[in-house]
């Protein structure tokens, strides 16, 4: 009987169970520090030509070679909120459907309360967030 050698991957793919799960700790380690690192940055102390009052404010951090005004801070931040709620809502009922059809092709004869308790969740994730996404379009506005 012929013994056939097992050749290695040419692109050196040869992750399994445990070496997958360390890579999915160490992206959310680096994702927690990043987040981390963002609140941190959010609550430092303006610079002084931003505590200036009135329209002279903005001229005066843009001579400065301030890169952000305090409004223009407000408004970055209520944009990328409101954009980051959307991809929440997203993700969250593609799982939903995902699973749902995946539990409807396991069990068909279940279909139908599936789908109901599908419609009902994903009603509820695209209420919570049009009330993020309207949240941070009011920061951006007010």
């Amino acid at each position: 009987m012929a013994t056939f050698k097992r050749r290695p991957d040419p692109h050196g793919c040869k992750r399994i169970g445990k070496e997958l799960a360390m890579d999915k700790k160490r992206y959310s380690k680096l994702v927690l520090t990043l987040i981390v690192a963002g609140a941190v940055l959010m609550f430092l102390p303006a610079a002084p030509a931003h505590a200036q009052a009135g329209a002279g404010a903005n001229a005066a951090a843009a001579k400065d070679g301030s890169f952000l005004t305090t409004d223009g801070a407000k408004k970055l931040g209520g944009a990328i909120g409101a954009g980051l709620a959307v991809m929440g809502g997203a993700a969250g009922i593609g799982r939903i459907g995902g699973s749902a059809v995946e539990s409807i092709a396991r069990q068909p004869e279940a279909g139908g309360p599936i789908n109901t308790a599908m419609i009902i969740t994903a009603a509820m994730v695209e209420g919570a967030t049009l009330f993020a996404v309207v949240v941070g379009l009011l920061a951006v506005l007010l």
